[in-house]
């Protein structure tokens, strides 16, 4: 996948910060420059979440695939509809496992929550809930080629670490830890 205009996802490393009450992020990179923000749009039959540059300017899109979502299958878009990657949730009880593949269904990258126990006391106590999450980003290979690691902070802050990443399209590893962040209700 191309890079795409007016979004400069070259570097390792990004801050992603949620507003205190609303599903409102803001990207950043290592060096705090704004790269992208995207809100939840609240009341829609479809979940979804434009991204936009700096500027405010679209840059591409998260939309469930369906109005009743069960199966958890998101598209991110370009602001003309092209479908650059597919972010699929996986049904499990004690872990978040998301698979983000290409259009064409080739499995790019798989994001999966790091520890079992610590999901399993989530659900057992929303106290258990400030427990920052943390998650690993592999390739089908298995190889690693990334983390997403929560801070413990007031409002949801997350620390994206992505290395080479081959073929997965860092847009879609971005958009991902956005939308498990939102739609798992961390």
């Amino acid at each position: 996948m191309d890079e795409l205009p007016g979004v400069d996802l070259t570097g390792d490393d990004y801050v992603i910060k949620q507003k205190l009450f609303r599903n409102k992020y803001r990207i950043y990179d290592d060096s705090g420059a704004l790269l992208l923000q995207t809100k939840q749009k609240l009341f829609r039959m479809k979940e979804e979440f434009p991204f936009l540059d700096g500027d405010g300017n679209p840059v591409f899109r998260v939309k469930a695939k369906s109005m009743f979502d069960f199966a958890g299958d998101y598209t991110l878009t370009t602001p003309d509809g092209e479908v650059l990657a597919v972010l699929e949730k996986q049904f499990t009880f004690f872990k978040h496992v998301w698979r983000i593949r290409g259009p064409d269904g080739e499995l790019y990258a798989t994001i999966e929550s790091g520890s079992t126990f610590v999901e399993v006391l989530r659900n057992v106590s929303g106290i258990f809930g400030l427990i920052p999450h943390s998650y690993t980003i592999e390739a089908p290979d298995g190889t690693t080629l990334g983390s997403l690691k929560g801070r413990l902070s007031v409002r949801d802050t997350y620390d994206l670490h992505l290395g080479d990443v081959g073929d997965a399209p860092k847009e879609a590893l971005v958009a991902a830890a956005v939308a498990i962040d939102a739609l798992e209700g961390n």
